[in-house]
């Protein structure tokens, strides 16, 4: 029953953990389309006509969607091999990742003036994108929603499996397959060998001396 319930966390935990990696691969792909427009932008007009600062915008995008799917990784590995040392691991890297996006909601929902501590954007990205957003809010509003039951599910998910413990069936299908060269301790029967040892036949001294004679 165990062995059934493990087996089942660990899918139900890959298939939740499959939505942050969604969630970075489809980042990434978004940080990869901007940072190309960055660059036949800055091809097609002169240098002086940007500023000289990095685009700090694509290079975040970028860098959350790498993390999120190392994340996604981390969680596979997991919930295959279901060991406590990686659960733990990834129990607290998404506890701190709740933390930061709690963090991160409740400064903008809180400061108004919240744009102004970030560095200017010499690609215009971040401009377009936070209209995008505010333009489909209702719609990124479930979207982060689902995100945060999903990370909170996996914890929970990461929490029993860990309780459950380590899968042992892959030791007894390694014995099965290849049964131990050893004896049992007691009633075991040793092999005969294909040879017998005897007492050496020697004709007596007497029976020689006699046939001498």
């Amino acid at each position: 029953m165990a062995g059934i319930a493990r087996t089942c966390l660990q899918s139900i935990l890959k298939f939740v953990n499959s939505t942050l990696g969604l969630v970075g691969i489809a980042m990434v792909l978004y940080g990869l389309w901007m940072s190309r427009v960055w660059q036949r932008d800055m091809q097609d007009s002169s240098f002086d006509d940007f500023d000289s600062s990095a685009p700090w915008f694509i290079y975040t995008f970028l860098s959350i969607g790498v993390t999120l799917c190392l994340i996604t990784c981390l969680g596979h590995i997991s919930a295959d091999c279901s060991n406590g040392f990686f659960l733990s691991c990834y129990m607290e890297i998404i506890f701190v990742l709740l933390l930061l996006e709690t963090a991160l909601a409740a400064d903008i929902l809180l400061n108004s003036d919240w744009e102004k501590d970030l560095p200017e954007d010499p690609t215009g990205r971040f401009h377009d994108f936070r209209e995008f957003v505010e333009s489909n809010f209702d719609f990124f509003k479930w979207i982060g929603m689902f995100i945060i039951l999903a990370q909170g599910f996996s914890m929970l998910l990461a929490m029993a499996l860990r309780a459950l413990g380590p899968s042992n069936e892959s030791n007894y299908d390694i014995y099965d397959e290849h049964p131990p060269a050893r004896l049992p301790l007691i009633n075991h029967h040793l092999q005969q060998p294909p040879y017998v040892v005897g007492e050496p036949r020697f004709p007596m001294k007497n029976d020689a001396w006699n046939t001498n004679m």
